[in-house]
């Protein structure tokens, strides 16, 4: 059941983000056609303000769902009904939270965005968006049951509905009306919808949910309930200001024009990491599952089997961004918009280390381990900040990339062998880092390999050189892989795998 799960998790996630993907990248070339840069990176600006404001939530729903696991494996309705009531009204009150100190920022919303030329008040647009982020979280608790049930294909299914739905209204109004408030107002309409639907989901499959009759929240696991939220909090904050203060860095001290090229090399960025997440995602449930009921030899196992798929996925998007990108933004958006090579070459590493995360973390969260690290993301985040704003005034754009790769350091160094490895697997610190060193300098040499051969054929046609670019990475990196992989156990299984999912 647990494979079964995480197979169906899988694909419909995988595919929810592939239609997202598509039309994300459809909408952002129509919202530059009708609206310009400076609306891009204001867009872009406001979704970071807004993820700034939901540090609030400081990683309750996470810290819940975790809490799940253990009474659904039993069965106990009772203490399920127990916490989604707790989930409930904690969710109000971050609500109310988001909502007072959203408006205590807002004197500050001008100095953030910098000189512009957008006719519309910042403080109206911030406020929308402001309400947008307060809505999802009054009506979106109770996809946490479905979750922890291992169900999220349920909600990638009404997810990708609501992508298609979204974006063909928002491409229908760019072009009827070219008015970014309408853009925002319908963004609203269909947050709310949205979760609407999974909230009615969730109360048919699980009707005792809305049960009114429950007992109150007993004091152990309200206390391992805030212990694990405490942790969180570091990690919410630490997270926000590793990828959430580059639109802030990048507009205010080059411009929001410059913020709006970034927000075109981010969608790539976070399209193609959402659709490779969900994938990790997927398996967090059936990862809580594991370390439950499974020994720590076999979780150990398990965890390699998943490390070496980490690798050869991010690992072939790490090097297929780094062919592909500048092709594909030029017949995508066009010239203009392109970074130098340089940057992608930062990006293509910060996004690999990015990627190599997954795993560990899923074990992490899973675990419940939030807050016995819960320094190190306040560490790492002053590291990127410092770094970002060092390296932007000195290189660009590419300096986000940078003081994104020197921050990761500090959770491969430092954070992961100690409270993640050592404690979940009982091995030494230097077994992880010695997997970790070779897989990177194994990606090293697909990057070197891949940029000697792309530059043997260069072509006139973009999109040409993009396909071309695209087969020689496919080729490259599968080759490589299956050179060092395939006398492993780890790729004997993911062949097994993949042979039973195809004759099923």
């Amino acid at each position: 059941m647990r494979t079964k799960n995480s197979i169906y998790n899988a694909i419909f996630s995988t595919l929810a983000s592939l239609v997202g993907m598509v039309l994300g990248f459809v909408t952002q070339k129509i919202f530059l056609m009708c609206l310009g840069l400076e609306y891009s990176g204001a867009n872009g600006l406001f979704t970071n303000i807004m993820s700034m404001l939901a540090i609030v939530e400081m990683g309750v729903g996470s810290a819940i769902v975790y809490n799940l696991y253990k009474p659904i494996a039993n069965d106990d309705t009772e203490k399920i009904k127990t916490l989604m009531r707790f989930y409930k009204k904690c969710y109000n009150i971050i609500a109310a939270t988001i909502l007072v100190f959203g408006i205590i920022l807002t004197p500050f919303v001008p100095i953030f965005v910098g000189e512009n030329s957008i006719p519309e008040s910042m403080i109206l647009l911030y406020f929308l968006a402001l309400f947008d982020t307060i809505l999802s979280y009054l009506i979106s608790y109770k996809r946490s049951i479905l979750i922890a049930h291992q169900k999220n294909y349920i909600i990638n299914i009404v997810h990708m509905i609501y992508l298609i739905l979204l974006n063909v209204c928002e491409i229908a109004i760019l072009f009827a009306f070219k008015n970014y408030i309408l853009y925002l107002i319908l963004r609203i309409v269909f947050r709310f919808l949205e979760n609407l639907v999974i909230t009615l989901i969730a109360n048919k499959k699980y009707p005792y949910i809305k049960d009114k009759n429950y007992v109150v929240l007993d004091k152990e696991t309200r206390k391992n309930l805030f212990t694990n939220v405490k942790g969180l909090f570091y990690h919410k904050i630490g997270g926000f200001i590793v990828g959430g203060t580059s639109y802030i860095v990048i507009s205010m001290i080059l411009g929001l024009k410059y913020a709006g090229i970034y927000n075109n090399y981010f969608l790539i960025f976070n399209s193609v990491s959402i659709l490779l997440s969900q994938i990790f995602f997927s398996i967090v449930a059936s990862v809580g599952n594991l370390l439950v009921e499974e020994k720590t030899e076999k979780c150990h196992e398990v965890y390699k089997k998943l490390t070496v798929f980490n690798f050869w996925i991010y690992a072939l998007c790490s090097v297929g961004l780094f062919a592909a990108l500048q092709p594909f933004v030029t017949w995508w958006i066009g010239s203009e918009y392109l970074l130098p090579m340089y940057a992608i070459f930062c990006f293509a590493l910060y996004f690999y280390l990015q990627g190599m995360r997954k795993t560990i973390n899923a074990f992490k969260e899973a675990a419940g381990i939030f807050y016995q690290d819960r320094r190190i993301p306040i560490v790492e985040s002053v590291v990127n900040l410092v770094s970002a704003i060092f390296f932007v005034k000195l290189i660009g754009i590419a300096g986000v990339f940078v003081a994104g790769i020197i921050s990761s350091l500090v959770l491969f160094a430092y954070s992961y062998p100690k409270y993640v490895y050592k404690p979940l697997f009982n091995k030494k610190w230097k077994v992880f880092y010695i997997e970790q060193i070779k897989l990177f300098f194994l990606m090293l040499i697909m990057l070197g390999t891949t940029y000697l051969l792309m530059n043997l054929i260069v072509l006139q046609n973009p999109l040409l050189q993009f396909i071309v670019n695209g087969i020689i990475v496919l080729i490259v990196v599968n080759l490589l892989f299956y050179i060092v992989f395939r006398k492993t156990e780890e790729f004997k299984y993911f062949k097994y795998l993949i042979n039973k999912i195809i004759h099923r």
